[in-house]
């Protein structure tokens, strides 16, 4: 069966109305009925056959035996055979002849041969072969749409991760509600051990939360006022109250199980691969059994003889697995990489990462923790206190969202300073910010700003590499500096070990100054590294390294790196966490950890392994099975019945489901 059109039939409509689901529970249902009905028929038809009485040496010949045995193959082919027969008008009207074509085809060919045998044809009839034939084919339907929907059962318990209720406060009464019609900007209350109904950020309380399901993080994350905290992420016991910062429907949640639904009906390439094969095993079955039949029936054969093996080759070349091979692996793995917080957004580039020989990566917040804490304060002038420079340099900083100001703004409120307002804001590009403030004019400046004025740097002074220094200037004058380190992530050099072992160079592109990045390119044994590189210079950078023949993937977090995530060869958004529309990545991991990474690497690889091992799998065992169907070996007395070979293919579907199954995230 061309499973891909069987999948159309059941995954256009969207996870979260479950009507696709349900459609899908009365396919199985359906294949499941049919399957016992057959099943209970095949008995007295096998009894009433002359082959199997002569098997078991019996003989329970009566008149009108053969018509009995007649109208029951009837029963048999007309509501057993159903969908195979609804598949191959289907096939036929859409000029796509594939499995439904070549099954339908064969319990045709071999029901109206035995009715013409009823009714005073020479020969044996087929009706036992029919019946099991169409009795496994069912069999191997009903397994295989049971193994599709436990690759969706995946995208299920996401979807369940939501809790139905939640509780709304109003005034000073909380109200339980469904989760659906909350709106933003509504306030909830969140209850020890309970789900997080919406995403939002806390009003008051705190807590830590498992958000383990969604970022694949298992240590339990603390939250506390300000703080954004993700739906279907568990509580742990504390209570808070969340403002609702969008519905349910644009939830991290509800976007991830689009996403995972999106990348699970993606066309993958090897898909497409798959596709062509069972087009072609349609064309070489039809041709195969045509011409088995004329070498039989012109040798002298009885036409029963050749009949029964053009409908064994037919049978035989009905690559069930085939329709299966790729598909299962592909819900499969995105499922389970959903769970490990990879979100796959573009199957190709998911299939591509194990081409991958080069990656580059953004320093700040993929190999570092990307938080600058403030590490000393140094006071220049003698009535300068140091609390009175972060107390200035908060004022400027409270306008702006780089990194170094929200370490600034952190150090100022662990210090529980007032910052005072500040006028005449202004950025001075690449350097640095001034304003006034309560009168006076003050810098906050890097390094190169002093080189430029000329303006000498304070005698014993030094920065180890991995600080970041900002000067404060006040009214023209050096007043004092503030140093602001960013430490390298735990994970970092497992990341980079693992990743030399799979020889893939590693190179550091980050716009920190070179000293920085040189000791965190050497701390962490990387390949080599970029410095003081500008966001447009990112792409520039990539499409150098392109043109060297590397195949480049680029880890940057999603924003300023667009351009260069659009270009590589695999665009990694990292530490977008519950922004999953880092628009022009391939794939998103959640948690910025650069193992994240590494596992992505491997699992692309295991998953392109096991796909190919399928495919393999599904179309290998015609090459056995097919000569021996036509004949070949009849001299040596090897003949393949046509419910042998069902029950050959039954065994190849159901090895290449075990297979999907057994895919694993290292």
């Amino acid at each position: 069966m061309d499973h891909s059109k069987m999948h159309k039939q059941h995954s256009d409509s969207p996870p979260m109305g479950m009507a696709g689901h349900n459609h899908h529970k009365m396919m199985i249902a359906d294949f499941r009925m049919r399957f016992y009905v057959v099943l209970v028929l095949t008995v007295p038809i096998m009894l009433l056959s002359t082959i199997i009485q002569q098997f078991i040496g019996v003989n329970w010949q009566f008149t009108g035996a053969s018509y009995i045995l007649f109208a029951l193959s009837s029963l048999v082919y007309v509501y057993g055979g159903w969908p195979f027969l609804k598949g191959l008008v289907h096939e036929v009207k859409t000029r796509t002849p594939g499995m439904m074509f070549l099954i339908g085809f064969a319990i045709t060919v071999a029901y109206v041969y035995s009715a013409a045998i009823v009714f005073g044809l020479e020969g044996m009839d087929f009706f036992w072969e029919l019946a099991t034939l169409i009795l496994i084919m069912l069999l191997g339907h009903w397994i295989e749409m049971k193994s599709i929907a436990g690759a969706s059962k995946e995208l299920d318990l996401l979807v369940q991760l939501m809790p139905s209720d939640a509780h709304l406060v109003m005034g000073d009464k909380v109200h339980d509600v469904k989760t659906d019609s909350l709106k933003e900007r509504d306030v909830i209350l969140i209850k020890p051990g309970e789900k997080v109904a919406a995403d939002g950020i806390i009003s008051e309380g705190e807590s830590y939360l498992n958000e383990s399901m969604l970022t694949g993080e298992s240590k339990p994350v603390q939250k506390q006022k300000g703080d954004k905290v993700i739906a279907g992420s568990i509580n742990g016991n504390g209570s808070f109250k969340v403002i609702i910062s969008h519905s349910s429907k644009d939830s991290y949640l509800s976007q991830l199980v689009k996403l995972v639904d999106d990348a699970q009906k993606a066309k993958s390439k090897t898909q497409l691969l798959a596709d062509t094969a069972a087009k072609w095993l349609t064309i070489i079955a039809m041709a195969a059994g045509i011409a088995t039949f004329l070498f039989w029936f012109l040798t002298g054969h009885s036409l029963a003889f050749a009949m029964a093996r053009m409908v064994t080759v037919i049978v035989i070349c009905c690559p069930h697995a085939l329709g299966l091979a790729v598909p299962l692996v592909v819900a499969k793995s995105t499922a389970l990489a959903a769970k490990n917080g990879l979100l796959i957004k573009n199957r190709t580039s998911f299939e591509n990462a194990r081409k991958i020989t080069t990656i580059v990566f953004d320093k700040t917040g993929t190999l570092t923790v990307g938080k600058f804490e403030v590490s000393r304060i140094t006071s220049l002038q003698s009535g300068i206190a140091e609390n009175e420079i972060i107390r200035l340099a908060a004022a400027l900083e409270q306008q702006s969202e780089h990194p170094i100001a929200t370490g600034i703004l952190q150090k100022a409120k662990a210090l529980s300073i007032t910052i005072p307002e500040a006028e005449n804001f202004n950025a001075v590009t690449g350097k640095g910010v001034e304003a006034t403030v309560e009168g006076k004019k003050i810098l906050v400046v890097g390094p190169g700003y002093l080189k430029e004025n000329n303006i000498a740097l304070p005698d014993g002074f030094t920065a180890n590499d991995m600080e970041t220094i900002v000067f404060l200037m006040i009214n023209n004058q050096l007043a004092g500096y503030i140093a602001l380190s960013d430490e390298i992530r735990p994970e970092s050099a497992e990341a980079i070990v693992t990743l030399k072992q799979n020889n893939i160079k590693s190179i550091l592109l980050t716009g920190d100054n070179n000293k920085v990045a040189k000791s965190v390119s050497e701390t962490l044994g990387m390949d080599s590294f970029i410095a003081g590189v500008l966001p447009q210079q990112k792409l520039e950078k990539i499409k150098e390294l392109q043109s060297k023949g590397e195949f480049v993937a680029m880890t940057g977090d999603g924003v300023n790196d667009a351009p260069a995530l659009a270009q590589a060869d695999v665009g990694i958004a990292v530490g977008s966490g519950s922004d999953i529309a880092a628009e022009t990545a391939g794939i998103v991991l959640v948690n910025s950890n650069p193992k994240d990474i590494v596992s992505l690497i491997l699992f692309g690889k295991a998953t392109h392994r096991k796909m190919i091992q399928n495919l393999i799998w599904a179309t290998g065992y015609n090459l056995v099975a097919l000569p021996l169907a036509a004949g070949v070996l009849y001299q040596r007395g090897i003949l393949l019945s046509p419910a042998a070979g069902a029950a050959l293919m039954a065994v190849s579907t159901i090895v290449v489901a075990i297979n999907a199954s057994m895919l694993k995230v290292k």
